[in-house]
């Protein structure tokens, strides 16, 4: 399906990274980030594939309690403060990420892992050079395969994150279910703490919202859990490249799928998590088709519905989040047409995702629920699951 219109008219938004494809449309001659604008260089043939690499993630060197950070943010000024129970912290102060020692971003990424997403406001000393160095200090930058890069040279390992008036946001193309995203989940070793800085934004609107996996695990019965830990799904670059081909004939890399677990382990927080989304995920393996698209429905469907285990950002010029693409889902708002929106995506590659029973193999250790171990910390009984349920205990407005 194409992007851009048999009449020439309006061109419609690209549902996986928002990047419009208009790419010489810039807002002006004057705009302070024109040489980050977004550029789609042709090739004659495309790259091999990634290769494999071994990785240890920086979250392992973190001091449990975060204390390096925390003393950095208080001299800063500032605190963290959570933005829900299980998803989303701010980092307020006057803290720049840029100058953060490396015992600090080992914090950091300990943090990440266990929040899904911490944000930052006003990063504007973090240009696309620091950012860049920023993301390496915690794995190798993934190159995208098809997805626009900035025109300045040597920075084919940033995503521009890109729409203007030129890219009307089509509800025919997608649903809001199938928005809910993580990042290149196709490549056998997917992202992890993935940093995303906005450097132009509007004045309201295309906010974006991060959905726990921890939480999405946590609140299946017994039952299901098994039966989703038994299962692995098929992440697939196909449907992305077919997009993006009008634009990128010949592709970076070519299209693949790969078959990742459906219940996944951060290796270093150890909680479960619900790894499908609904723009790469395309069937669950050995399992009936109705059985499987049934299945991911459900999945899908909780993670853009699951309110109390999703965080929404307002972003403001200068804002950067971190997150962890293993362990949340997320979607912008196409809520803001025709502002511009203008920023710049860096994406380390992590593990190749760890089951249940790779993960307890190889560290030796018991996977937890993120739920369960919650109420283990404050010393209460963890939840069962009644006969019925209960209107009065769970209402509230």
């Amino acid at each position: 399906m194409s992007n851009a219109s048999s009449d020439g008219g309006e061109t419609l938004v690209d549902p996986y990274n928002y990047v419009g494809d208009v790419l010489g449309a810039g807002p002006g001659e004057n705009y302070p980030f024109s040489d980050l604008l977004p550029y789609n260089p042709t090739r004659d043939k495309s790259d091999p594939p990634l290769p494999y690499f071994d990785i240890t993630d920086r979250g392992h060197f973190a001091d449990p309690a975060c204390s390096r950070l925390n003393a950095a943010v208080k001299k800063a000024g500032g605190k963290i403060k959570d933005l829900g129970i299980c998803v989303g912290s701010v980092v307020e102060g006057d803290i720049k990420l840029e100058d953060l020692t490396s015992e600090e971003k080992d914090d950091l990424a300990l943090l990440v892992a266990r929040r899904g997403v911490v944000f930052f406001r006003n990063q504007t000393g973090l240009d696309i050079d620091k950012q860049r160095e920023l993301g390496k200090y915690f794995g190798p930058l993934h190159t995208h395969p098809v997805l626009a890069v900035p025109r300045r040279n040597g920075l084919d390992d940033v995503v521009v994150i890109y729409s203007d008036k030129d890219s009307r946001p089509d509800p025919y193309a997608f649903s809001r279910v199938e928005l809910f995203h993580s990042d290149v989940t196709f490549e056998a070793q997917p992202p992890g703490t993935t940093i995303l800085k906005l450097m132009t934004t509007p004045e309201v609107g295309n906010d974006t919202l991060w959905s726990s996996g921890y939480a999405l695990y946590s609140s299946l019965s017994k039952p299901y859990q098994k039966y989703l830990e038994s299962l692995s799904a098929v992440h697939s670059s196909f449907g992305q490249a077919l997009w993006r081909s009008e634009t990128l004939p010949t592709p970076r890399r070519q299209p693949l799928e790969t078959i990742h677990p459906v219940v996944r382990v951060h290796p270093v927080t150890g909680f479960k998590s619900i790894f499908v989304n609904a723009g790469f995920v395309t069937r669950l393996v050995g399992v009936p088709k109705a059985e499987s698209t049934n299945t991911l429905k459900f999945l899908f469907d909780s993670f853009a519905q699951q309110t109390d285990a999703t965080c929404r950002w307002r972003w403001q010029d200068g804002d950067v989040a971190l997150w962890d693409n293993r362990v949340v889902n997320h979607s912008a708002t196409f809520d803001a047409y025709p502002s511009l929106r203008h920023g710049l995506r860096v994406t380390p590659q992590a593990e190749r995702p760890l089951s249940v029973n790779s993960y307890e193999k190889q560290y030796g250790r018991q996977a937890k629920d993120w739920l369960e171990e919650r109420y283990r910390v404050l010393g209460l009984d963890p939840p069962h699951m009644d006969q019925g349920g209960s209107i009065s205990k769970s209402y509230k407005d």
